[in-house]
């Protein structure tokens, strides 16, 4: 059962959402504030969450971006602006898709489809232990706290997660995440990658040295 959250404080719209979107397989919840936002985000998990940015006691942009912090949940934005600014700032905070007012309740149906589908692949998104690494979205997060890693770090992250309970050797790192074109990389580049993303996993990471050889995240699933 897929369940979504609407956020929306017009009544009428509210009940024609959950009309609309309420089949054999999704079962939405209706909620008319942030504050009754954050109390059903609380108590239970959503595969979809659809955010009004215009809410009496705030905005859904705030509840985007406090969800992006413990969450990769897909967003659909419901905004009566449809102002580039507004749209780009939705997107940067994390957002998924937006929809402008007034809309149509087919193409929205067509949209929540389309995230709900997504999610549910779960390609993306990989959880190991209180790690979760989204390699789409590029967001990282240990223990629900979010982590920043620089491109070259994701890349190794991607490949020592992807490759977990193997060892890479150091060749085979340095020849994946160097790829420029550079005709030459110094070795110590990896070593000093390794440590820096060690660093910002914590203590938790089993990122480990198979000395001589490579490295390898130690678990097996």
């Amino acid at each position: 059962m897929n369940r979504i959250l609407i956020v929306e404080d017009d009544p009428s719209l509210g009940r024609g959402l959950v009309i609309a979107l309420t089949d054999a397989e999704t079962a939405p919840t209706l909620a008319a504030s942030c504050a009754d936002a954050r109390r059903l985000l609380a108590e239970q998990a959503f595969d979809l969450c659809i955010f009004d940015v215009g809410l009496p006691d705030g905005s859904g942009l705030d509840l985007l971006t406090e969800l992006r912090q413990v969450s990769v949940t897909p967003v659909l934005l419901l905004t009566a602006n449809d102002l580039e600014t507004d749209i780009v700032t939705g997107f940067t905070l994390g957002a998924d898709d937006y929809i402008t007012k007034p809309f149509s309740l087919a193409v929205l149906r067509v949209r929540v489809a389309a995230q709900l589908r997504r999610a549910k692949s779960g390609a993306p998104v990989c959880r190991v232990g209180e790690y979760e690494f989204d390699f789409d979205r590029l967001t990282f997060a240990h223990g629900g706290k979010p982590i920043a890693l620089s491109q070259t770090e994701q890349k190794l992250l991607k490949l020592l997660v992807e490759n977990r309970g193997r060892t890479l050797p150091r060749d085979t790192l340095i020849d994946r995440i160097w790829t420029d074109g550079a005709a030459y990389v110094d070795e110590n580049a990896l070593s000093v990658t390794v440590r820096r993303l060690r660093s910002k996993l914590g203590d938790d990471a089993p990122i480990k040295t198979v000395y001589g050889v490579g490295y390898t995240w130690a678990v097996e699933a």
